[in-house]
């Protein structure tokens, strides 16, 4: 009888797609990327970030969720890591700067639905003409000096992902009292890790100062841009920033 060897099997990846994509999601929420309590993003968008097709999301979140280390409920699914909830730290209240330190005579803000700024529209890749939410804010001291105005258009890709913002489309008119103290906490909600860049310039010539704000999220898309001026003849500009220590 002649002995035969059988040919060695070709080398094959033991760990499934599916699972490499569940790891790597999984280092992504023990790193803080996306913060314990927060929603993920959708699976289209979680698709694009790790260049797999949705059936291979859908695949690596049940193993994650099997594992205990994610909740879904009607909002989505959640980072359900050990760690302090997402709204743990010290809330940022929208616009940051924008309210004054002494008692405000009745601060007024309202939004609206139309073309930004050039410089607005740049900034958050809209196209030319096309409208977005557009917030206004506007505070002083009681005896009417510290004059603060604040003007924030939001991005497409904030109006899409929470849905707080989203719900005042049809109802910005320019006319209606909007504030949107919360703003900041609803992005960190939808699981939006906020990275805040202020550029402070005087304005020449005046008392002011001029503060523009550009928020984008951990995948580097632009969420609001924000242009403060601020009559700083007697206040000091002081911005508080808390962030989670590492774990």
């Amino acid at each position: 009888m002649v002995r035969t060897t059988p040919h060695d099997p070709p080398f094959t990846d033991p760990q499934p797609l599916y699972r490499r994509v569940a790891v790597q999601l999984l280092g992504e929420l023990r790193d803080g990327t996306v913060p314990p309590g927060a929603r993920l993003p959708g699976e289209r968008r979680l698709a694009e970030h790790f260049e797999v097709s949705r059936e291979t999301v859908r695949q690596a979140l049940e193993v994650l969720r099997r594992d205990g280390l994610l909740a879904t409920d009607r909002r989505g699914s959640h980072a359900a890591l050990p760690g302090p909830p997402a709204q743990s730290p010290a809330s940022l209240t929208f616009p940051v700067g924008a309210r004054t330190a002494e008692p405000s005579t009745g601060d007024r803000a309202s939004v609206a639905w139309e073309v930004p700024s050039p410089e607005h529209a740049a900034a958050l890749g809209l196209a030319p003409g096309r409208p977005t939410l557009v917030h206004r804010y506007l505070s002083a001291t009681a005896d009417g000096t510290g004059r603060r105005t604040a003007v924030t258009s939001f991005s497409a890709v904030a109006l899409a992902e929470v849905e707080e913002l989203a719900r005042y489309r049809d109802r910005a008119d320019g006319t209606a009292s909007a504030q949107l103290r919360r703003a900041y906490d609803w992005m960190r909600r939808a699981g939006l890790t906020l990275h805040h860049r202020d550029t402070i310039s005087r304005l020449a010539d005046t008392t002011s100062v001029r503060v523009v704000r550009r928020v984008h999220d951990q995948y580097a898309r632009p969420l609001e841009i924000t242009d403060l001026l601020v009559d700083a003849r007697q206040d000091a500009l002081v911005y508080e920033f808390t962030l989670s220590a590492a774990g």
